[in-house]
């Protein structure tokens, strides 16, 4: 597969996963909205940083994935602080106890839907 081919294959899962975050929203379903809005939004880091950089690592480690959009291009450094915002909801909409409110899914909903629409220009600008 090229740089360009996994940054669609990245954008569809983003897109996959944010109709997830979506349904699970309209359901009630709050921690699975924002688990499904922050794998979104990993995705279309993925799809931004091919696109830009041709690469982008597997890391559990959310400094380097923030860092690494960041350092992607004017479009990635725009929604450093979004994928920051939605990356401290993982943890507990994965693995804590406590749930997360309504307007923390929607919130998270928001954020993946702008790295979505972000990663879309991004994946399909002229190269």
């Amino acid at each position: 597969m090229t740089y360009l081919t996994d940054a669609r294959a990245h954008l569809d899962k983003a897109r996959e996963f944010l109709e997830s975050a979506r349904d699970e929203h309209d359901f009630a379903r709050y921690n699975a909205a924002v688990s499904a809005a922050v794998i979104s939004g990993i995705n279309s880091k993925d799809a931004i940083c091919l696109k830009t950089t041709r690469k982008t690592t597997k890391t559990e480690n959310h400094t380097q994935a923030v860092r690494e959009l960041r350092m992607s291009g004017p479009d990635g450094a725009a929604l450093e602080s979004t994928f920051r915002r939605l990356l401290v909801l993982k943890p507990k909409s994965q693995y804590q106890a406590t749930p997360v409110s309504a307007s923390n899914a929607r919130d998270a909903v928001g954020w993946a839907q702008r790295m979505y629409d972000v990663a879309v220009t991004v994946v399909t600008r002229p190269a």
